[in-house]
């Protein structure tokens, strides 16, 4: 689903911090040859920029593998096809072909998980798609009115329940109306704790659950928004999520608030599991999809 286009300065600007931790190792990396005293230089700096040891590990013998070929070769350009392969292909969101498509969104609290639903909905909408939202995170008080509040800033109608309503209820609602006015998209924002409260886990289980016997091939997505600033921490959040609710792809949320940004390597080494959107700012219209060549160009950029 081609929603909007990735922008190379946006995330280029986004990324400033990250390319602070890394210590302007694009800039130190041109016109140098790769050799051993250069590969020691970037495992340092990935190290610093929060890429973990293991992803490290991975791109330095790569790039070691790359050194011992014999021919020489530009540092810069050596370390930023590692990095691509890394990340592998583009992986936009789904597509369907009967409406409506249901978008299911989890997080911890203090991610930015119903702002991310709200840039989402507000994206879809700018394609020319209906869309209706479901606050079915009824255990944060304020999350239900956070939502409304987004909803009547884009003209988007919000199905909620009472305070502390059962979620998979109001889901179902939700899908009751999402068919009745043959809207395009269902974005549903769950409730969010930690990753290892089993609580929480069987409630999103209900949630998908009440989904698929309404939409026998949804959900279509289940993404889980990470908050960028919170590095590795944001690595054992996708784990403990992944394993329960079967998710599809990643939202990075305050990606240009973060020197963490190199956590996304950390990701794709150890899950599998695509970022597909990230979030480059505070306005609604901050959100971009994930463009592994521009994330890439963004971290070795030379500024």
């Amino acid at each position: 689903m081609g929603l909007f286009s990735a922008t190379k300065g946006m995330l280029r600007r986004s990324l400033a911090r990250t390319r602070g931790a890394l210590e302007g190792l694009g800039g130190l990396l041109r016109g140098r040859t790769l050799d051993a005293a250069t590969i020691k230089d970037i495992e340092s700096r990935l190290v610093q920029a929060d890429v973990g040891l293991p992803a490290t590990e991975a791109i330095i013998d790569k790039l070691q593998q790359r050194l011992r070929s014999g021919a020489p070769e530009d540092a810069h350009a050596a370390l930023q096809q590692c990095l691509c392969e890394l990340l592998g292909p583009a992986s936009p969101l789904a597509t369907t072909e009967q409406a409506p498509m249901v978008l299911l969104v989890a997080g911890v609290n203090g991610v930015g998980k119903t702002t991310s639903v709200a840039k989402i909905a507000h994206a879809l909408q700018g394609q020319g798609r209906s869309v209706l939202l479901a606050a079915a995170d009824t255990f944060r008080a304020g999350a239900t009115e956070q939502l409304r509040i987004w909803g009547e800033r884009m003209g988007i109608d919000v199905i909620a329940g009472a305070p502390g309503a059962d979620p998979a209820a109001v889901t179902w609602d939700a899908l009751d109306a999402a068919l009745a006015r043959n809207i395009d998209v269902l974005v549903v924002d769950t409730s969010g704790r930690m990753h290892n409260d089993a609580s929480l886990m069987r409630e999103l289980t209900k949630v998908r659950d009440v989904i698929t016997k309404r939409v026998p091939d949804g959900p279509h997505e289940v993404l889980l928004v990470l908050d960028a600033t919170q590095g590795q921490n944001a690595l054992e959040q996708a784990r403990g999520f992944g394993a329960a609710i079967d998710v599809t792809g990643l939202f990075l949320a305050k990606l240009d608030g973060s020197a963490r940004g190199g956590v996304v390597l950390s990701i794709a080494h150890a899950l599998n599991l695509p970022v597909k959107l990230i979030g480059v700012g505070e306005r609604v219209e901050d959100v971009e999809p994930f463009d592994g060549p521009l994330f890439v160009d963004g971290l070795l950029a030379d500024d």
